[in-house]
């Protein structure tokens, strides 16, 4: 075996025909003969490059609508022979069987086809056979033969054919494994549809596949590695269209999708300031500036150097104020030109335009990686209407008590457990999450809704007549006596303590409303 491989033939049948003339011609101008079938062969011929259709090539026609066009012994052995044993090169001459030293192969649009919501027949269709089975053949002989799967590897593939004569085997080994990976998420799009049709969330075997999009610089910390990959379609950071600023990194890409999801969740114009993942600011108004106002108010600490998720095209009026404090990320579904300008002006600042709204009702599945495993479930796509709700007190909420139970009940399914949300007027007014008993969280949304008052100049805390919302069941009382002290006149949770009575009792006690959702948001 040398390291060196002259491509003195190679077969090329690709479905996605970017770049293909121009790499082909590149090709034939150095004398390399080209086998070719379908529509590769007719794109190729309509631009005057010499080309060779494979049943010409293997004496054997294109049969049964041409699912069998390249599933004949011509076509593998030539790719698969090696050329260093003796034995194999007998076989070959014996059976007229010439080497192919290239393949250029992509694969059936599966995963686009699927995404537009074809027919069921048409997705069988779309199921590639032939592709992966030359892809799959190809790169298990590179030490022989260069697979290009992918119209981005033509460039690296020409610039060494041009240098040297040949590929190397190094860029073989490389073009192979991408090779392998590319038909695994192939099969792994093909296997989850399958999984799909049969109503299958979890089928016996799971495979995850994705796109790199990006090499980080570091990961959660600078001592790790990291990449951001593509999975999906759902609009959000995936989607995004970075407008300017500097590269996001990991945790960048962390917190903003935790700030678009939570946003997605209300109708009204939203803004919402994340954290560490977690909000410490979230508001509905009338205008985006508005909203940023409730929402810093919440906490005017926290929001340096946070994440800032809008709703609604982002207008000049927010980016002003938005850009007026050290903002790491701003993401919207589009912003105004103005808002653009305005944000241009801190180079560093991030936008990210995703062209819409994720939906919050969407389902879906979600991982987290384990010693050794993942869990997976599905999305938290559950919501909660006033038609849910409960009345178990006395007193029952008022409208705008209502109103504002249903917006914090929505926040809370964002902050991290065990969480605890204040809210007035479509804003939060104190949140409090992440500790391992619900009353210290209580007790800490209280506490920052008592310094932000004071920051504000206000003569009472902001939790005074707000409504409070937990993400789970009060185990105990006090955790509900923290936020009545602390001025919460309405309470919303999802109820099933073995001693609701007791809690109950003590909102009785204190004039105050309370509900049950009977649906729990934890989040870890």
């Amino acid at each position: 075996m040398t390291d060196l491989v002259p491509i003195r033939r190679a077969l090329i049948s690709v479905s996605d025909k970017t770049g293909l003339v121009p790499f082909a011609q590149a090709l034939a101008a150095r004398g390399v003969e080209i086998l070719s079938t379908g529509g590769s062969a007719r794109t190729l011929r309509e631009a005057g490059v010499p080309v060779k259709e494979v049943s010409e090539h293997t004496g054997f026609p294109e049969i049964l609508d041409g699912r069998v066009k390249t599933l004949v012994p011509q076509i593998h052995g030539g790719i698969l022979g090696r050329r260093d044993l003796p034995d194999h090169l007998a076989q070959m001459r014996q059976h007229d069987i010439a080497p192919i030293d290239l393949v250029a192969v992509n694969l059936y649009p599966f995963e686009a086809t699927v995404a537009k919501g074809a027919a069921y027949d048409d997705c069988v269709e779309n199921i590639d056979i032939g592709g992966p089975a030359l892809i799959r053949a190809a790169a298990k002989n590179h030490d022989f033969v260069a697979v290009l799967t992918d119209p981005d590897q033509y460039k690296a593939a020409l610039a060494e054919i041009a240098a040297s004569g040949g590929t190397s085997l190094a860029l073989r080994r490389q073009l192979a494994g991408e090779a392998y990976a590319r038909t695994a998420a192939y099969d792994a799009a093909i296997g989850a549809w399958f999984a799909g049709q049969q109503g299958l969330v979890f089928p016996k075997r799971l495979a995850i596949a994705g796109t790199l999009k990006q090499t980080l610089r570091y990961g959660e910390n600078p001592h790790q590695a990291a990449a951001f990959y593509t999975a999906g379609r759902r609009r959000g950071v995936a989607t995004a269209f970075q407008v300017q600023g500097k590269e996001l990194s990991y945790n960048n890409f962390n917190d903003t999708d935790a700030a678009f999801e939570c946003v997605a969740e209300f109708d009204a114009p939203t803004i919402a300031i994340i954290k560490h993942a977690t909000p410490c600011g979230v508001a509905s108004a009338e205008t985006l500036a508005e909203a940023w106002d409730a929402a810093f108010r919440c906490d005017p600490i926290s929001p340096y150097g946070g994440i800032v998720a809008v709703n609604r095209t982002l207008d000049e009026a927010a980016a002003e104020k938005i850009a007026a404090i050290f903002t790491e990320v701003i993401i919207a579904p589009d912003a105004s030109d103005a808002a653009k300008a305005v944000v241009a002006r801190k180079k560093n600042l991030r936008l990210l335009l995703t062209g819409g709204m994720p939906d919050p009702a969407e389902g879906g599945v979600t991982w987290r990686g384990l010693a050794g495993s993942f869990l997976a479930q599905t999305r938290d796509n559950g919501r909660v209407t006033a038609d849910d709700l409960k009345v178990v007190t006395k007193r029952a909420p008022s409208a705008a008590e209502l109103a504002d139970m249903l917006f914090a009940f929505r926040v809370c399914k964002h902050v991290k457990s065990n969480a605890i949300v204040y809210a007035r007027d479509g804003a939060t007014v104190g949140i409090g999450g992440g500790q391992p008993n619900r009353a210290d969280s209580a007790r800490i949304a209280a506490w920052k809704a008592e310094e932000a008052a004071k920051a504000a100049g206000l003569p009472h805390r902001l939790t005074q007549d707000s409504v409070v919302a937990s993400d789970a069941f009060f185990p105990f009382a006090d955790g509900l006596e923290i936020a009545i002290a602390a001025g919460a006149t309405a309470v919303i949770q999802p109820g099933g303590s073995i001693r609701d009575a007791e809690v109950i009792a003590a909102a009785d006690a204190a004039g105050v409303a309370m509900v049950f959702t009977g649906m729990r948001h934890f989040r870890h």
